[in-house]
């Protein structure tokens, strides 16, 4: 059977994986059968963690409009509630910037629609 050299290729792989572990701990960075498991599970997590931002970034914006409405003495839900109903179509993160932001402006948001 004819021998296969596969140097370039094998070298490649390697190198490829080992250049995504830079930074990894110990063994993690150096030996390539580590280093492709970490790899492989951080690029795992790192697919979880764009979903889970947006889920986390949502429930931010919440309840920071949350607290600005109770200081103005309304809850969340009553709040989304009265603003659907008054047909002002503002997002959550637009609602808490303008309440972080601009607390006048969240103020007369909110007597607008009561």
């Amino acid at each position: 059977m004819v021998r296969v050299k596969r140097g370039n290729v094998a070298r490649k792989r390697r190198k490829k994986i080992l250049s995504l572990a830079s930074g990894y701990r110990g063994a993690h960075s150096v030996l390539f059968r580590v280093a492709n498991q970490q790899v492989m599970k951080a690029l795992r997590y790192s697919y979880v963690g764009r979903k889970q931002k947006k889920r986390i970034f949502r429930r931010i914006w919440i309840s920071r409009i949350n607290a600005a409405s109770r200081l103005n003495g309304i809850s969340y839900s009553r709040l989304i509630n009265n603003f659907k109903k008054s047909n002002i179509d503002l997002n959550r993160k637009m609602l808490s910037q303008i309440a972080v932001l601009d607390a006048s402006t969240f103020k007369s948001l909110m007597s607008i629609n009561n």
